[in-house]
């Protein structure tokens, strides 16, 4: 590694007021947990305490400038939402620089481990949460947003394999490569955010439709697709394209018109895309095959409004009846006691990868499909 450009990393890492980037040889890696476009994630364990950890690896897609800016601005986020319900780093770690590694050193962001993601534990059959417990999931997970929406700060990126729950049942908010901060819009001066954002089943029709101009609420949807997900078991819109993906939505919110959001003909794909007319919203009696409370189906359709502007915010959610009337929220730590392994999107979805590679006997039920097909593309499925 060149002086100048180990000088511009640790400059920059000590601008984020971390007292030093320590030897990741102090952790020993136990196995993978995730992959993704973001890099990979290992459970480790501290050689000298025997904590656990988990690692997230930072790509160096560009190392002639440095320190990539999304990790940079990652950092920065997670050191300035210090809660209960967003996920903790503890420090940054890096390799030693050698010629093996061609003088390039490898960084790590260590965070507090937590044992399972609802995605794993959604596609696990064999969990099942109380209504309860349902409640105590999404109160806690709006807590969350609503702590970084007030620290004016957008996840971007809502989906249930960034919801990590620990064994003792808190829930924390991850992965904020996609976050950053934001201000409220001005109507003489929008904002220009990047709408290639949220992961395609969880991104809401602002975004496809490519408005850049957005705020909080975009994260609202995703919880509100997170919410259906607890009864569903699965995302409840599965698109191959951003064109089906908000077909899904039409077919299941309605038809988008200037009448139900007023200036969505001013978004510059809404003229150009063929979306199907005369749709009514169907979100209640859809989801009521599965959520059989009324208060649920009436906050999912709030979480799921098309008009960003009518859509719920964290703080009005958390008042929502559905979290004070009986059942009430409670603990998770009954379910969560009996799983004897950690339950994690990346870890299921390679269990069901090797379980179909083996011959099946009798009448065995296949086991679910993975949600990407052979190429990594998106399979058309909905709920």
């Amino acid at each position: 590694m060149s002086s100048n450009y180990s000088a511009t990393l640790m400059s920059k890492i000590d601008d984020f007021q971390f007292p030093f980037c320590d030897d990741i040889n102090k952790y020993d890696k136990i196995t993978k947990i995730g992959q993704g476009t973001f890099g990979e994630v290992f459970k480790a364990r501290h050689r000298q305490t025997n904590k656990l950890v988990a690692l997230k690896k930072v790509l160096m897609d560009n190392e002639k400038e440095g320190f990539p800016i999304t990790a940079l601005r990652e950092i920065r986020i997670l050191q300035l939402l210090k809660n209960e319900n967003v996920v903790n780093l503890i420090e940054i770690c890096r390799t030693k620089a050698n010629s093996a590694n061609q003088c390039k050193a490898t960084f790590y962001l260590v965070f507090d481990f937590c044992e399972h993601d609802l995605a794993g534990l959604l596609s696990n059959v064999n969990v099942k949460f109380s209504a309860g417990e349902i409640k105590k999931i999404m109160q806690q997970l709006l807590n969350g947003l609503f702590f970084i929406h007030e620290n004016k700060i957008l996840h971007r990126d809502m989906k249930a394999a960034n919801i990590l729950i620990t064994k003792n049942g808190v829930l924390k908010l991850a992965d904020f490569g996609l976050a950053r901060a934001f201000s409220q819009p001005k109507k003489d001066q929008p904002n220009r955010y990047t709408n290639r954002v949220v992961t395609l089943w969880y991104r809401p029709p602002e975004l496809l439709l490519g408005e850049r101009n957005y705020t909080s609420a975009v994260d609202m949807w995703g919880a509100g697709c997170i919410m259906a997900e607890l009864w569903t078991r699965t995302p409840i819109m599965q698109g191959s394209s951003e064109q089906t993906q908000l077909t899904y939505i039409v077919q299941l919110c309605g038809s988008i018109s200037t009448k139900v959001w007023p200036g969505v003909e001013k978004l510059d794909l809404y003229p150009k895309l063929n979306l199907p007319k005369d749709q009514k919203r169907k979100v209640r009696p859809r989801l009521a095959m599965y959520i059989k409370d009324a208060l649920a189906l009436d906050l999912v359709d709030k979480l799921l409004t098309l008009n960003p502007a009518d859509r719920i915010d964290a703080d009005n959610a958390l008042n929502h009846d559905f979290f004070w009337t009986d059942p009430m929220p409670c603990d998770l730590a009954n379910t969560l006691s009996t799983i004897d392994r950690s339950m994690f999107e990346f870890l299921a979805q390679k269990n069901r990868r090797q379980h179909m590679q083996q011959p099946q006997h009798g009448h065995q039920q296949r086991p679910q499909q993975p949600h990407q097909n052979n190429d990594g593309q998106y399979q058309d499925r909905v709920f």
